[in-house]
């Protein structure tokens, strides 16, 4: 039996509340290929902004590929070294937790182990 396919984009909804020094990036929906750049460009304002701590909310996210893991690591990257700052990650669903496990940057975003 042949499995439908997926839809040629992939649903997202990205939100932002908070201080420009402190903001919340609340992000739904799957983070891959296709959501990438829009998740870069939130990221990319909130950071040009003057973030010098982002808190990334993913309880609504399901899934997370290799392209989103790249947008998350460049914008902590980015933060680090022009402010010093952190970008943390909360709420992260155990499919996605699994992945930042996998690839051994749980630490780095602030994820606890479990």
């Amino acid at each position: 039996m042949a499995s439908e396919p997926r839809p040629a984009t992939t649903p997202i909804h990205l939100e932002r509340s908070g201080p420009p020094e402190a903001p919340l990036v609340l992000i739904s929906g799957e983070i891959d290929v296709s959501t990438a750049p829009a998740v870069r460009d939130v990221l990319a304002d909130v950071l040009d902004a003057g973030a010098r701590r982002v808190t990334i909310d993913l309880a609504g996210v399901g899934f997370v590929d290799s392209s989103g893991l790249g947008v998350l690591v460049g914008a902590l990257r980015r933060i680090q070294e022009e402010r010093d700052g952190r970008l943390v990650i909360e709420h992260a669903q155990e499919g996605v937790r699994t992945v930042f496990e996998i690839t051994g940057l749980g630490p780095m975003f602030g994820l606890a182990p479990r």
